[in-house]
């Protein structure tokens, strides 16, 4: 997704600066951590790239990095890199390139299926030297929906509402959008999950490539008797779309998913469950061909094995 561009402030240099700090420490950690009570070097796991879209906003970029800085925190001594798809460096490639012939799997920062999980990210990871497997996209989990929960309440949702309130509410799922079927289907079961979890109607809507748009969606919502309606921002991070959706909303907006610590908990279930999952390796260039790790079977693929959030007993 694409942004307009943003003046550098204070508040973007102190980021910066905190980020490299962190980083430093993380490096040094990481480094201890390879090290076992005897002296001797512990083996060193497959690195996790994070794949990021890119975007002209600056916030993205730092709330990438800060969401990078917590899978470190959870998972010392594992080697975490990002790479954006475009506009940020540094660019998948460039990283990738980095690694050389070492292992990795590749996490895409994005929260549905569609073109950039099947095509792109694929078609980068197998012109790399590194040996590779493409995990998942983020969504639909029940880690996901905590976010989401989470940002809803921290922008004004009331988690506890008489009967007529809670008739009247609904949310509108804000996702950036996609042609293909696959993206649509990821949307609405998160969209179904979160609904399960706040007790009230949500409807997916879409910055682009697929309807319906916020607006469309707001509008259907109050025909149906919804006056308190809220905009579930189902994005990584700050961004146009993020804004524009932000800005149609009647009512409350919540923030994007950002460095939510289930967020970082996510991207370590979906290495982990592309690494268990064995089969699915992108092979060097010119070895052979390239196809996406697929996630354990199940009753939903991209569900298993972690549990489902319960409803707050004043959803019950």
């Amino acid at each position: 997704m694409t942004a307009s561009n943003h003046p550098q402030d204070e508040s973007t240099t102190l980021d910066s600066t905190a980020h490299l700090m962190n980083r430093i420490s993380s490096q040094l950690a990481d480094q201890l951590s390879l090290v076992s009570l005897n002296g001797t070097r512990r083996p060193v796991p497959p690195a996790l790239v994070l794949v990021a879209h890119g975007s002209r906003d600056p916030r993205a970029l730092n709330t990438v990095r800060a969401l990078m800085d917590r899978v470190r925190e959870l998972r010392p001594g594992l080697p975490v890199h990002l790479g954006h798809i475009e506009l940020n460096e540094p660019r998948l490639p460039d990283t990738l390139t980095q690694l050389g012939p070492a292992e990795a799997v590749l996490v895409p920062l994005l929260l549905s299926r569609g073109y950039h999980v099947k095509q792109d990210i694929p078609e980068l990871a197998a012109k790399a030297q590194a040996r590779t497997r493409v995990a998942p996209p983020l969504g639909p989990h029940p880690l996901l929906v905590e976010t989401l929960y989470d940002r809803l309440v921290e922008a004004g949702w009331r988690t506890r509402t008489d009967d007529r309130t809670r008739r009247a509410s609904a949310v509108v799922l804000a996702a950036a959008g996609s042609r293909d079927p696959d993206s649509r289907l990821d949307t609405t079961r998160t969209a179904h999950l979160l609904a399960a979890r706040l007790g009230v109607p949500v409807i997916p809507a879409y910055a682009s490539a697929a309807t319906p748009t916020v607006p469309e969606a707001v509008r259907a919502l109050a025909a149906q008797g919804h006056h308190r309606v809220a905009v579930a921002s189902c994005f990584t991070a700050p961004g146009r779309f993020a804004t524009q959706c932000a800005e149609q909303a009647p009512w409350i907006a919540s923030a994007p998913l950002g460095a939510h610590p289930a967020m970082a908990r996510l991207v370590l279930h979906r290495y982990d469950q592309t690494l268990a999952a064995g089969g699915g390796a992108i092979f060097p260039r010119g070895a052979g061909p390239y196809r996406c790790a697929a996630p354990p079977r199940g009753r939903d693929q991209h569900n298993a094995p972690a549990p489902a959030p319960k409803p707050h007993p004043a959803n019950a």
